[in-house]
């Protein structure tokens, strides 16, 4: 994707999400660490632009709520939650940037239950790259890559990569680029 198509699918998004909540309270949205954060503020951004609608906004880490993470041979980078409106009875739209096994989006679930008990949880991300393990879709997606197990699909963030662009790297047995 183009940093021009990624920008076209934040204003989709924010109409989507608009229109399956057509009055107040609108739903909260939450970007999970680290790329889903950026993509999430874009979307607050165009819905803003689009009805002049403001979507509370939230930021989650899900590091210890991980599967893996005490299985990692280094110490994990714990990142800033910050949730800054109440959880209860909220609806929510968790975005990432690159929907793969379930697992994160599991955890991420997990993290929110901790924090309060929200009317529903929606999931919105970039890409969905297939090879789930857990029974997890997307409620908005931009767009599904069928990759191979040795593809690694990469967001990237103007905020964080000098850039906005998708690609599918292909990967080589001991983790380099071919």
């Amino acid at each position: 994707m183009t940093q021009n198509a990624m920008n076209q699918t934040y204003e989709r998004f924010a109409m989507q999400i608009l229109e399956n909540y057509d009055s107040a309270p609108y739903p909260a949205l939450i970007g999970m660490q680290s790329r889903g954060v950026f993509l999430a503020k874009r979307i607050q951004a165009a819905a803003k632009k689009a009805s002049g609608m403001h979507l509370d906004f939230g930021v989650l880490d899900i590091t210890f709520y991980r599967d893996d993470f005490r299985t990692k041979l280094k110490m994990p980078e714990v990142k800033v939650t910050d949730i800054p409106f109440d959880l209860y009875d909220r609806d929510i739209v968790l975005v990432d940037d690159v929907l793969f096994t379930g697992r994160t989006v599991r955890s991420a679930m997990s993290a929110i239950l901790d924090y309060g008990r929200p009317r529903s949880i929606k999931f919105c991300c970039m890409v969905d790259r297939g090879h789930r393990e857990l029974p997890i879709a997307p409620d908005f997606v931009g767009v599904v890559v069928p990759t191979k197990e040795n593809e690694e699909v990469r967001v990237r963030v103007l905020e964080m990569d000098s850039e906005d662009a998708v690609d599918v790297v292909e990967m080589t047995s001991d983790g380099g680029e071919v």
